[in-house]
């Protein structure tokens, strides 16, 4: 087992690169590379590349994860099914080594993947409450214009079995389940949040939420971006240049975070988010019933959300 550090990226197959970047751009991401047969979009964080689009037919190909150090590619590559530690022969470099979970899909551990300057954004002061008094004499005045997308925070799939997909997950990269939901009682899990394990070191609530499907596929990545405003700002952008939304705006109950849900052209959900919790090794995991998986405050989500499944 090792114990990976975050959720890097995630890696999907579109059959047009151009509109795949359009709606990424528009969605709130930048290039960091782009060649015949792929495309890497970054985030205003350092990371190279949080998004890959592969040219082909529409899939989701599989997911990649950090870790800290070399030596820990070396452990990776002892785990059953993996291959041995090599370059990376891509944009941003770095070395990885390759896994299958259970359904099939490509999982990356990655170390030493080149960093880029980051993207400065202008910080965004807010008067609170009893916190009145930060933002004084400057007035609030929001650009219009795309969020901005900071970095890639979790990925969310179906599985037939979702116990073995989880356990996988949870024995060979570490991760440890922040929220279990059952049906019926506790002896049937049937959707699990989990977040990657950094010991005394706040993290987000998950990197990778599975669920239950009559099938294996991709119900949406999520996305990081700097505040609610920026939330707003964005899904007024996306709403005016005609892209399809699926849910939101809203605050979940699992992981707290103020969401956005938007469909790409070929029905992908890519979710913005903000202000998520942060966890360490002194949260314990909360079991509840799934009528508990619902939101803060917001519209109810869609009939068809919870099920859908993309390639």
């Amino acid at each position: 087992m090792v114990k990976v550090s975050d959720i890097a990226y995630v890696r999907l197959r579109s059959p047009d690169l151009d509109l795949q970047e359009k709606f990424l751009l528009d969605f709130g991401m930048q290039r960091s590379a782009r060649t015949e047969k792929a495309l890497y979009m970054r985030g205003t964080d350092p990371a190279h590349h949080i998004h890959i689009t592969e040219q082909g037919e529409p899939g989701l190909i599989g997911m990649g994860f950090y870790v800290q150090t070399e030596a820990e590619l070396h452990d990776a590559a002892q785990i059953e099914g993996a291959s041995p530690v090599e370059d990376i022969d891509e944009p941003g470099g770095g070395k990885r080594v390759r896994l299958r979970e259970p359904n099939g899909y490509l999982i990356e551990i990655i170390h030493g993947v080149e960093q880029l300057a980051p993207i400065p954004v202008e910080p965004n002061t807010m008067n609170w409450g009893e916190d009145r008094g930060i933002r004084v004499g400057d007035e609030k005045r929001l650009a219009p214009g795309p969020s901005r997308v900071k970095r890639i925070g979790h990925c969310v799939f179906a599985a037939p079995d979702q116990k073995t997909t989880l356990a996988w997950f949870n024995k060979n990269l570490g991760l440890v389940n922040s929220d279990v939901y059952y049906a019926g009682d506790e002896n049937n899990v049937v959707a699990t949040f989990a977040r990657v394990d950094r010991g005394e070191d706040y993290v987000d609530h998950h990197a990778l939420f599975c669920t239950g499907g009559a099938h294996a596929g991709l119900n949406h990545i999520g996305f990081e971006v700097q505040d609610i405003d920026d939330i707003a700002v964005g899904h007024d952008y996306l709403k005016a240049k005609g892209y399809e939304h699926a849910w939101g705006i809203g605050r979940h109950l699992s992981g707290s975070q103020v969401f956005d849900y938007w469909l790409d052209p070929w029905k992908r959900l890519h979710e913005h988010w903000t202000d998520t919790d942060l966890l360490n090794n002194k949260n314990q995991t909360h079991v509840m019933p799934i009528s508990q998986l619902r939101s803060q405050w917001g519209e109810p989500a869609p009939a068809w959300f919870a099920k859908h499944i993309s390639a």
